[in-house]
């Protein structure tokens, strides 16, 4: 399993950026899929994921912003971001895990065993 997260970079406030996620080695319609961020001095959360079945959740803190469509043909998911705010700034991580997940844990780091590596995105105000 690999993952390949790009499309970060430096955006100003109210801007949108899309990330991509680049999945190799598995087959991405067996998975479910999730972005999540590290803030400078806190601990990586839970951003969006999406599950086999396409359904999707959000943390609190960008829902409404946020989406996290999938392409299976591609092997590709995307996290695409609108109206960002500085609080945003974060390394964004993508990460895979086989088969099904409970909606009560879906966002949580230890659900997912399978991470790629971070792409930074940074909010100027």
């Amino acid at each position: 399993v690999q993952l390949q997260a790009s499309g970060g970079g430096l955006v100003e406030a109210g801007g949108s950026l899309r990330l991509s996620c680049a999945a190799s080695g598995f087959t991405l319609e067996n998975y479910a899929m999730g972005w999540f961020r590290r803030a400078p001095g806190k601990e990586r959360e839970g951003v969006s994921s999406i599950t086999v079945g396409g359904d999707t959740y959000y943390a609190d803190s960008v829902k409404g912003r946020f989406t996290i469509p999938r392409d299976n043909a591609k092997n590709m998911v995307y996290l695409q971001m609108n109206n960002l705010s500085p609080e945003d700034t974060a390394v964004y991580y993508c990460a895979a895990r086989r088969g099904s997940l409970s909606p009560s844990i879906i966002l949580r780091t230890v659900s997912f065993y399978d991470w790629g590596q971070g792409t930074q995105v940074t909010v100027s105000s």
